[in-house]
């Protein structure tokens, strides 16, 4: 896109982003998807494919669900991992869904529709760049969900109102405060000072568990992959559901307890140290096959 035209820039989100997917997309190096890794499971026409070519095949066999799902792992694996364009790539793929939600929800709303495009983009973009579960199936379908909601949300928002008949006499009254221990991310800092859940796991814990973050960008962040950090979440997820059943995270540990836990801390630290320097080892003999 040229410069001149910037003062034509679409004042809808949803027609700036089919319009950034264009000019991605667009003759002669269009964006490619390459599905070479699944072509053989899912009938692609081919195992290279430009996204308008496979965004046009998609809509014309709504059945191909493998392919679908596949398609729509790799956009959102690459969307979290790859860089800006990829987003704008997804959102393009997705943008026949985006523009029928839009239309939809836009009759009859008194409000500017420039608004319901924006909410439905945002659902898209949240659900994209963390909410997704590449484990689940249909990856797409709960895009697609979390769009319509986002905009379903604003238009309920016209609906609700609380009478009330005279606010000035309306006393607030006290409120009971939260037990502290109570608050997930409390809970977790006492599970790491215990020894439950190791310190170097504690950010991803609360990213991934407690922030529902996408689990990609983590693994990488943590240099490991998501497999085995999926796992090691798992094995916290039992540790932790223990402590809250002994009321170790709620309660006051004693000394024989918190040595116990300490000394599992730090099995679990050293067996970690040891597979790490492993993996090192067999890296560097690797290194050294190749280069003799």
């Amino acid at each position: 896109m040229s410069v001149s035209d910037a003062t034509n820039w679409p004042t809808s989100a949803l027609d700036a982003a089919e319009t950034a997917f264009a000019a991605l997309t667009c003759e002669p190096a269009p964006l490619v998807l390459d599905c070479t890794a699944f072509f053989f499971d899912t009938k692609l026409p081919q195992p290279v494919m430009a996204l308008p070519a496979l965004r046009d095949w998609l809509l014309r066999h709504p059945r191909a669900y493998t392919a679908r799902d596949e398609v729509w792992r790799e956009l959102i694996r690459r969307a979290r991992l790859d860089g800006p364009h990829w987003v704008v790539a997804a959102v393009g793929m997705a943008m026949p869904a985006l523009q029928q939600y839009a239309g939809q929800l836009c009759e009859g709303y008194d409000g500017d529709p420039a608004d319901i495009d924006a909410e439905i983009l945002t659902g898209f973009l949240a659900a994209l760049r963390d909410r997704a579960d590449l484990t689940k199936p249909a990856p797409y379908a709960s895009l697609c969900k979390a769009a319509w909601r986002a905009g379903r949300d604003l238009r309920l928002q016209q609906q609700e109102y609380v009478p009330v008949e005279d606010i000035e006499h309306v006393a607030p009254g006290p409120r009971t405060p939260r037990v502290p221990y109570g608050h997930p991310d409390l809970l977790v800092r006492r599970a790491v000072t215990l020894g439950v859940l190791d310190p170097e796991d504690e950010q991803a814990y609360i990213d991934v568990r407690l922030g529902r973050r996408a689990i990609e960008p983590i693994a990488v962040a943590n240099g490991v992959s998501v497999d085995a950090l999926r796992m090691r979440l798992s094995r916290i997820d039992i540790r932790i559901a223990e402590a809250l059943a002994d009321g170790l995270l709620t309660g006051v540990a004693s000394p024989e307890t918190t040595e116990r836990l300490r000394q599992r801390a730090e099995q679990r630290s050293r067996r970690r140290a040891g597979r790490a320097a492993a993996a090192r080892r067999e890296a560097a003999r690797q290194h050294a096959a190749a280069a003799a």
